[in-house]
Parts: structure tokens; sequence; C-alpha cells
């Protein structure tokens, strides 16, 4: 089992990064909180978390243990697998989530892509009580970094890729990160996708 991989980040879109660690590069899917958290650093540790199938072996990485131990709590729920956790955690920090969960409020979890209200109200019953004894809603955050401003297209392609990376067609996602983008064009790329996930639907 990796329990985390530590070295140089090569790579980084708001959905995947490579770290290069003993001349291996090792590609992880990750959230935009972890985006935020790494975003502008050489050299990261992400907590792993790795997803064995038959026809495929996917890593997961996270800034925080914390956000790990979120994420493998999601999965554990009935019909939410580790893309629709990524989804949920790109959409709230994991201090919101916690929130979200311990208070109740499944009107919140609805708004992510894929969660209805049967989905919603099982990861309130099944995660409440865990969290609780976990502590978890006390003090959870993540870091947020202010990104540098970069060229809007750049921001556009980002933004479409790390959407498309989620499942996401290319060409609708392209007409709402444009749109956000016209209204907002100074917003960093994590802003644009976590405003393109509210509007895609």
């Amino acid at each position: 089992m990796i329990e985390y991989v530590k070295g140089e980040l090569t790579e980084l879109t708001p959905a995947y990064a490579v770290v290069e660690a003993a001349g291996v590069g090792y590609g992880l899917n990750i959230t935009l909180n972890t985006y935020t958290a790494v975003q502008g650093k050489k050299d990261v540790r992400l907590y792993a978390f790795e997803a064995i199938r038959e026809d495929a072996y996917t890593l997961y990485g996270f800034a925080t243990k914390e956000e790990r131990e979120i994420f493998l709590m999601l999965i554990t729920v009935s019909g939410v697998g580790a893309n629709t956790a990524r989804m949920i955690l790109s959409e709230m920090t994991p201090a919101e989530l916690c929130n979200v969960i311990s208070s109740g409020n499944e009107k919140m979890l609805k708004t992510v892509k894929g969660i209805g209200l049967r989905t919603a109200q099982r990861i309130i019953v099944d995660l409440r009580d865990k969290i609780a004894a976990l502590g978890m809603s006390d003090g959870l955050a993540v870091e947020v970094g202010q990104a540098a401003e970069p060229v809007n297209k750049e921001v556009k392609d980002e933004a479409v890729g790390a959407l498309t990376m989620l499942g996401f067609a290319p060409a609708p996602s392209a007409k709402v990160v444009i749109a956000i983008l016209k209204e907002q064009p100074a917003l960093p790329v994590e802003q644009v996708v976590k405003l393109a996930l509210k509007q895609i639907k």
C-alpha cells in the first residue's frame, strides 16, 4: 500500500497532479482543494489512495490526511464512488463538508452533480456519527492560496481540461467556462471550475 508520494511536482491541473519520486512519475487524481493547497509549490507530499480494479489502477492524492480520511468515508457510502467523492471534495472543503453532514444539510449536498436526495440522505445518515466521533467537524481547513492571474486562454484550457477529466463533455464545458470568464476574467482556474460544476448539470 502506498501511504503517500513525496517529491517534485512536475505537472499540475485542477484535477490531476504528477509527482516525481526516485525517478518515477506518479499520476494522481486530485480534488480542487488539493490543487489549491499545492499550487505554486515545487516539492509536495500527497497522501494516497489506490483504487485497484481488474481493468484499472488509479491513484488519488490529497494534500492532508483529513481530506483523505473524509474521501475514504465517502466511498463507503452506497452509491458514492471515487469520482463522486472527488467531485464532492472539489465543491466543498473538508471543513464545509463536515459541517454540511453534521448539520444534516441535504440541500447543500444535492447541489453536487450526481448526488440526488436519496444519496445525500444516505451520506448524512452513514457519516454523521463517524465525523462526530473523530471530531472532524472542529477546525478542519485546507490552506487556500491565491493563484497568480494567468492568461485567460490558459485558464479556459485548464478549466475545460479539468471538467473533461471529471467526466463532462468538452463542448458544453467550454461554453460554460467562457461565459464565466467573460463575467469574471480575473478568476483563478479552481474558482472557474467550481462555478462551472454548479452550472453544468
